[in-house]
């Protein structure tokens, strides 16, 4: 009997963007990205999880670089092209002034969950739709739009938005033929964190 054999799973040159430019108001204006969700602070768990499969890794932040570097020395960040804390969509856009390559992983800073085989089935989602420029990560049935996947050719698109003051990922990516990457984790309760009761809860279930 003849074994197939399994090819390694191929995609193209894409870098990765982790998106904390927030304020994190209902946290009292704490960096989410330097707290402990889990059991390892947010930067280094979404670093370690994905660098193997990405060519560079961003942090998109007005603050703080200086504490990831030291964290992570290889670390990349840029602030937003414009100030005034205007939403994931500013800093997907300015993203496009600092990466090299023509795909970017977006990924939140507060989210809990990161699945395996993320890249590859995001980059499987934007090649069945010859028009498609996002791929949006699905989790339980819930759009995760920050958690995403764009070609560069969907910054007219994003610049577009932001010049009509229209910051919505959903009503952007709607125009740009969206697909969605499915997944499905029936212990996760929080996709991310937003609250400081969210975070007590998250750690108490975690801990069950």
């Amino acid at each position: 009997m003849k074994r197939s054999i399994l090819k390694p799973v191929t995609y193209p040159e894409t870098e990765l963007v982790i998106l904390a430019g927030g304020q994190a108001r209902r946290m009292n204006g704490i960096n989410k990205l330097l707290q402990k969700f889990d059991n390892e602070i947010q930067l280094i768990k979404i670093h370690q999880q994905l660098k193997s499969r990405v060519s560079k890794v961003w942090v998109n932040s007005h603050r703080d670089h200086s504490i990831y570097e030291r964290i992570i020395p290889s670390i990349a960040y840029f602030q937003d092209d414009e100030a005034g804390f205007l939403g994931p969509l500013m800093g997907m856009k300015s993203a496009w002034s600092h990466v090299g390559s023509d795909y970017v992983l977006f990924v939140p800073c507060d989210v809990t969950y990161i699945p395996k085989k993320v890249i590859s089935r995001l980059h499987q989602a934007i090649q069945s739709h010859p028009l498609c420029e996002v791929a949006v990560v699905e989790i339980n049935g819930k759009a995760l739009f920050p958690f995403c996947l764009l070609k560069r050719g969907s910054l007219p698109k994003l610049t577009a938005h932001l010049d009509q003051n229209q910051r919505s990922l959903k009503h952007c990516f709607a125009e740009m033929h969206m697909q969605v990457a499915c997944f499905k984790n029936h212990a996760l309760f929080f996709h991310s964190i937003n609250s400081f009761d969210e975070l007590q809860q998250h750690q108490q279930l975690n801990f069950l």
